[in-house]
């Protein structure tokens, strides 16, 4: 007996019906999940692999996803700090892992780089509401494993899409909460049809006004997967990403700003005007450019095969290729008109709105082989990608000109990055006896090729002694990389000891070269090096879990962050010769009921930087050796707290998290911090069971429970001007108290 069904797939407002047996077989369900473990083997760590790591399930996922970005839920895992620019965990919002800043910190999904090949930064809200479409992550701190993408300095978060199901089900999601923050959502899965194909599409709104005035958000989103599962071969097309628009929050504001217009106050738009309806606390008279927003657009599309040869042999490729085009819309007001070399006017300042723009093709493929016997787990592989972004800039208004006279482009260049590696892993059971007792040799072998080309003119203004030009791009650097690792593991029942020793390189980032003018050395800067050690131990019973994590990572030429940033909002980064990161973490867990699981981590490091010279030609410290200092954004404590309560059809999840001070700068410059604080969020939810496993889910995530008032994020720096030292710092307040109530619809 048949029926048909419509199958909605709401992708940019297309329809499909397809038609599917009201009668469905016994599905093997490990065949139909199996495709997602596949996807990611050559970027997840196992058990016996000697990695530091940390895995998030579905369901654990599934309580930050009311609307915040995913940085909120991997927050809750140890040495990692989540930071925003709009105060409510939406929006410009980025990571730090072990003191390591989003740049070092490698991204992928089913094993595809999700960093920036430029930039190096993962920015979560070009791929928003991630977080529903994520089946599991794992969080690897240190060098990790052999990844794709630029280099893991502080760790790889390595993420697969959710699993298809082989029944038909969907979701309806509905937010709603303090400045206006909503999200509608909807997923729908086809089920197996026809014993082989499954269809899954979800489509996502999330907005926001934002905690900072004019911090508005709006994200749009989907993600659409076509599988087909056949006895030794499976093949999966997925699609997903979308568009946002965030108005630019990126100034920050400094603490005497915050205590004269308050908390939620930035610049960014801002201009004087006689009859501004907006009156500061001092008497001044403003507006606002109410299209201050930086745009973009993002289109990620991946095809995975994957075959299995035999019981030992199998074979997985994934070919991938990801649109982007952005672009800023900025008011500058007063602006020096001499570095828009489009104009032709005698005028020397005037306001403008211009408009930053970029276009970006990514595209490659992933290949690897897995042969797995009793004792000997071999994975090898390579992967190639090919990256092209051009970048110009256009004028729209020029106070006193008319349209024609400031037509064109004021700068223009282009970027052409090839990334290759091959590698080999091998994980060897050296001993195998009774009792879960196992001796595993782990290796992996890398060599990473990187072409990187760029040309034109940048948007950088420079004033030299024959005036005002628009600074050159000529870079063309080739990068070959070898990174081994060796490790070690012996399990012994409940007992897991493992230690590993890696080497791990990095290429310098676009702003790395084109920022270079603003330092003593106007040369390339070099890439980095890192020697990472690691020494850890787990204790796993079924209701207490433990765990030490000594690490100590060796840097030559690490690129420091020195508390200024562009115009992009990129920081300023500088080549130091020698540092380390040492510390030890912390873990344990207890299920003190069935009811309740207690759980903490903490990280105590020593972040330094061994004979710190200051190379900012502005600095007041300018070519002094400073000594041995702390470096930038690298707190020494971090500690959370967590209590997960559930009964029955209810669940609540504490969790609290202190993050020690931080310097912006290298110097240690008691002006030029960010205090430390402790931040405290809750989420309380009830489900409520219906017949065939459908379900109603009420919750309440209640963030900064206790009001504080705290920074989580900020830049700085010192300058000399007549002979005057300024110290100058920025801050991103975060809200205090405020809650998102959701509801979802399960069928």
């Amino acid at each position: 007996m048949k029926r048909f069904f419509i199958f909605t797939l709401l992708l940019c407002a297309a329809m499909t019906a397809v038609e599917a047996q009201d009668y469905y077989p016994k599905v093997d369900t490990t065949k139909v999940y199996e495709v997602e473990t596949v996807e990611v083997v050559t970027t997840y760590a196992k058990r016996t692999t000697p990695v530091a790591q940390d895995n998030l399930s579905r369901e654990e996922l599934v309580r930050s996803s009311y609307g915040n970005d995913l940085p909120s839920a991997l927050a809750l895992t140890p040495s990692l700090i989540a930071t925003n620019e709009t105060g409510i965990g939406i929006g410009a919002t980025s990571i730090r892992l072990r003191g390591t800043d989003a740049t070092r910190i490698n991204v992928t999904i089913n094993g595809v780089a999700m960093n920036n090949p430029d930039s190096h930064s993962m920015y979560w809200y070009d791929t928003p509401d991630l977080i529903s479409s994520v089946g599991s992550v794992q969080v690897q701190r240190g060098a990790g494993v052999s990844t794709n993408g630029s280099g893991a300095f502080g760790g790889a978060v390595s993420m697969t899409t959710d699993a298809l199901s082989p029944e038909f089900k969907g979701s309806a999601v509905l937010s709603y909460g303090s400045y206006n923050t909503n999200k509608q959502a909807l997923h729908l899965s086809s089920g197996l049809m026809r014993d082989h194909w499954v269809v899954d599409a979800r489509i996502t709104h999330i907005g926001s006004d934002g905690y900072i005035e004019r911090g508005a958000t709006d994200l749009k989103s989907y993600m659409a997967q076509a599988g087909y599962y056949g006895s030794n071969t499976k093949v999966k097309l997925l699609s997903f990403g979308g568009s946002a628009k965030t108005y630019l929050t990126y100034n920050g504001a400094s603490k005497e700003a915050m205590a004269l217009y308050g908390r939620r106050y930035h610049d960014s738009g801002q201009y004087v005007t006689s009859d501004g309806p907006f009156v500061l606390a001092d008497g001044t008279h403003v507006d606002y450019y109410d299209d201050q927003t930086d745009n973009y657009l993002q289109i990620n599309n991946q095809l995975v095969i994957d075959h299995q040869f035999n019981s030992k042999w199998r074979l997985n490729s994934t070919l991938f290729y990801t649109y982007g085009y952005g672009y800023y819309n900025q008011y500058k007001d007063d602006a020096w008109l001499a570095g828009y070399t489009n104009l032709t006017t005698d005028k020397e300042q005037a306001d403008l709105i211009r408009h930053k723009i970029m276009r970006t093709h990514i595209g490659g493929a992933n290949l690897s082989a897995n042969y797995r016997t009793r004792s000997l787990d071999l994975t090898f592989g390579g992967s190639w990608s090919y990256y092209t972004s051009p970048h110009w800039g256009t004028l729209s208004w020029v106070d006193g000109l008319a349209a024609n006279d400031v037509a064109g482009k004021w700068y223009e260049n282009d970027v052409v990055k090839h990334d290759a590696n091959i590698f080999a892993r091998a994980d060897w059971t050296l001993f195998k006896g009774f009792v879960d007792n196992e001796l595993h040799l782990f290796s992996d072998l890398q060599f990473r090729y990187v072409g990187y080309k760029a040309w034109g003119t940048n948007d950088n203004s420079i004033w030299g002694d024959e005036g005002v030009y628009m600074q050159p791009i000529d870079v063309d650097v080739k990068y070959p990389f070898f990174n081994p690792r060796l490790g070690i593991s012996y399990i012994h029942h409940r007992h897991n000891v493992f230690a590993s020793v890696a080497m791990a390189h990095r290429e310098p980032t676009r702003s790395d070269f084109t920022d270079r003018y603003m330092f003593s050395d106007d040369g390339y800067p070099s890439p980095e090096r890192l020697v990472d050690f690691e020494l850890g131990y787990n204790y796993i019973a079924p209701r207490l879990t433990l765990g030490v994590n000594l690490y100590y990572m060796y840097y030559r030429n690490q690129l420091v962050a020195t508390g200024m940033v562009n115009d992009g909002d990129d920081a300023l980064n500088v080549n130091v010769d020698r540092s380390y990161r040492r510390g030890v973490e912390l873990m344990a867990s207890w299920k003190s009921t069935k009811w309740l699981t207690l759980s903490a981590n903490a990280t105590l490091s020593q972040n330094k930087i061994l004979d710190y010279v200051d190379q900012l030609k502005d600095s007041p410290t300018y070519g002094q050796n400073l000594g041995t200092k702390t470096i930038s954004y690298s707190p020494s404590v971090l500690w959370s707290l967590i209590a997960d309560f559930h009964f029955k059809g209810f669940s609540l999840l504490w969790h609290t998290q202190y993050v020690g001070k931080q310097y912006f700068t290298n110097n240690e410059v008691e002006a030029l911090s960010l205090d430390a604080y402790c931040v405290t969020n809750l989420d309380v939810a009830y489900t409520l069971m219906l017949k065939d496993n459908r379900s109603v889910r009420f919750g309440v995530a209640v963030n900064n429970l206790f009001s504080t008032l705290y920074e989580s994020n900020g830049y700085g720096y010192s300058y000399m001007w007549d002979g005057e030292r300024y110290d100058e710092a920025f801050y991103f307040p975060q809200a205090p108290i405020n809650a998102l109530t959701n509801i979802t619809i399960n069928f």
